[in-house]
């Protein structure tokens, strides 16, 4: 009999509580749960913090035990795996350096520096070879706790200096390695149990990296790669990654013409061609209706703002490394920024004149471009840009009325997603680090309200969440709609936040009913995020066959020969005269050529005319992905097009 005292109580994730030996592992509580589980346990989490299967849990805990289906459960697989990946590095090139490994959203990389030696995809196949003979020895992840001293020595013998420059930054104490086979590395964890887990590996890419992202350090090779505890999980990944190849948004942005960039405009900034503007303002004017019918008015502001908005709102502090560099005028000490963000300004607006508790909620809204600083390597198409343009809003209203405006807002978002087709969504509840409060301004009083707003609405609105500490904006936490694509990749989109901190940051007031000042609280939201982003993420996830609405043409007529050209032109102006956008092809091809090109450019109706149509005023009609729809009468097709041309 185990007296009280030794004996600890578990919560686990299904609300039962269980009582194990103080010093039982996560290992053991699976076991006692079922072998098959323990068969399959990764890692552990721990009071919300993830650790290794097998460390002791000595005090009364919420205990989750994650596997291969859990987000963290990979994390710690793909973490281990760049330990794994080393290993056969250091093991196939004697004395490479080795600097940070990782896990990334899909897998993990290492930094390394051969010094001087070429590494390219020509070398993957050894190196994947050598890491699954690694794997098959089922090598015991080992943790030990080392003196600062001792760790240094270690790496000093070992001729590893980027090691020795980490170490120097840590506390003695809080310094531990790693050991798994023949290799040691400094690390704070978590990892799987024993290399066994890992049954099949793909190096991904290979690239260069600075180290410590700065580009006055040495250029280091990263070499990326996925690993999977099943060869049928890898080839079904690398099945999902071609089919994303023919979706990147990159490559058809390119071939449908919506987009381009030039290096003489500067890398980041995208050109939008005339089929990418017209998407683009079709979206815009969607949100616009929707936003007009929600009691939105609609703001302006310049691309510029006085440094000193920025210092005011906190975003200099927290992201003035982000911002492009001042814009000095001849005037001593005046500096300005390009705008990384639009709240400061709408801030401004609203305190341009008095406003009573009647004038409340105020929303505003702007679709604003802003301009932040990404390095180079960071750029990637639409999603990762320096000019981006939000469909930003931001809600002024009374502490009474946070909660019923944030629910709004979550009916807008809801909306967007469902004129769009994006129906497979979470939402992710996004709070503070409680380990780390100096990300974040305001007090805890303000941040627990802000929390618990945004927590009791999406709990009344039903929506599915998960909630991811220190994850917040430094203002205030958020909630993030995460939607899953056609190819199952997770993209955060819309985003609604509260922010207690700003309105007191520029001293907002309103004059209540008992005639006293208040602050109004402030709410931040973008259905859409950024355009470029999610255009981006539209194009991949449509393939390029937009909605019918969004299509920069949605119809092509094709006439047979050059004798019904006039009767094309006719058909084209009437249709016009309808808002239905297209073009005639008068190419002098033939007419499966032309259908051919209308398809590959994704136009969602094909008409074709010749003689039999043009005598009997009528048109044969395609649709993209069904085929011939037979001849209609103009009329006829005007209904069939307005019909599913609704959002």
């Amino acid at each position: 009999m185990i007296a009280q005292d030794q004996l600890i109580h578990v919560t686990l994730p299904d609300g039962s509580v269980r009582e194990y030996p103080k010093g039982s592992s996560g290992l053991d509580i699976a076991l006692s749960i079922s072998e098959g589980l323990a068969r399959n346990v990764l890692a552990a989490k721990v009071n919300g913090k993830v650790q290794d299967a097998n460390l002791p849990i000595d005090t009364d805990a919420e205990v989750q035990l994650l596997t291969w289906n859990d987000r963290d459960g990979k994390a710690t697989f793909w973490h281990s795996s760049a330990h794994l990946m080393a290993e056969a590095l250091e093991a196939l090139y004697p004395g490479v350096k080795l600097a940070i490994g990782p896990a990334v959203e899909n897998g993990f990389y290492y930094d390394v520096d051969f010094e001087g030696r070429h590494f390219s995809q020509d070398d993957f196949k050894k190196v994947e070879d050598k890491m699954l003979e690694l794997a098959r020895q089922k090598s015991e992840y080992i943790r030990k706790a080392v003196p600062k001293a001792d760790a240094l020595t270690y790496f000093e013998e070992k001729g590893d200096p980027y090691k020795i420059e980490l170490i120097q930054g840590l506390e003695d104490g809080s310094i531990t390695f790693y050991t798994q086979g023949g290799f040691t590395d400094l690390c704070r964890g978590p990892h799987i149990p024993n290399t066994g887990f890992i049954k099949a590996a793909k190096l991904m890419n290979v690239a260069g990296a600075y180290w410590r992202g700065d580009e006055k350090n040495k250029m280091l090779t990263r070499i990326y790669g996925v690993t999977f505890p099943k060869q049928k999980e890898l080839d079904e990944y690398l099945h999902l990654l071609e089919e994303a190849k023919k979706r990147d948004h990159r490559k058809l942005g390119k071939e449908l013409e919506i987009f381009t960039f030039s290096e003489r405009v500067g890398a980041g900034l995208p050109l939008w061609l005339p089929k990418g503007a017209l998407i683009r303002e079709r979206l815009e004017n969607f949100l616009r209706k929707a936003q007009v019918r929600a009691g939105y008015s609609p703001v302006v502001t310049p691309h510029i703002g006085s440094k000193q908005l920025y210092v005011t709102s906190g975003h200099w502090e927290k992201y003035g490394e982000d911002s492009f560099k001042p814009i000095r005028t001849p005037d001593v000490d005046e500096e300005f920024l390009l705008k990384p963000m639009n709240c400061p300004h709408h801030c401004e607006i609203y305190k341009s004149k008095p406003r009573s508790y009647r004038d409340l909620p105020l929303r505003l809204a702007e679709f604003g471009t802003v301009y932040r600083y990404e390095q180079s390597g960071e750029l990637h198409g639409l999603t990762r840009v320096r000019g981006f343009t939000q469909d930003d809003a931001h809600i002024f209203c009374r502490p009474d009325q946070v909660k019923e405006e944030f629910m709004k807002v979550i009916d807008l978002v809801l909306y967007v997603f469902k004129s769009l087709g994006f129906n497979d969504y979470s939402a992710q509840i996004s709070l503070r680090d409680p380990e780390n409060g100096t990300k974040y301004i305001g007090s805890d009083d303000l941040w627990e309200k802000a929390e618990s707003a945004i927590i009791e609405s999406a709990r009344e609105k039903g929506l599915p969440t998960v909630t991811e500490k220190g994850e917040a904006a430094f203002y205030g936490p958020k909630l993030d709609f995460m939607v899953k694509d056609a190819l199952g990749r997770k993209w955060q989109l819309g985003t609604i936040q509260v922010d207690y901190n700003l309105p007191n940051r520029f001293e907002l007031e309103y004059v209540g009913a008992d005639n006293q000042k208040h602050r109004p609280v402030m709410i931040h939201r973008a259905p859409f995020g950024s355009m470029e982003r999610f255009i981006a993420i539209l194009i991949e996830n449509t393939a390029g066959n937009f909605p019918l609405w969004l299509s920069p043409d949605q119809i092509a007529i094709l006439p047979i020969s050059e004798k019904y050209e006039d009767y094309a032109n006719e058909l084209f102006f009437a249709l016009q005269e309808q808002d239905i956008r297209g073009f005639v092809d008068l190419r002098d091809e033939k007419i499966g050529r032309k259908i051919r090109d209308a398809e590959v450019t994704k136009v969602p109706f094909m008409l074709i005319v010749g003689e039999k149509e043009q005598a009997e005023g009528k048109v044969s009609v395609r649709r993209k992905g069904q085929g011939d729809l037979g001849a209609m009468s103009i009329d006829e097709f005007t209904a069939l097009f307005q019909q599913e041309v609704k959002p």
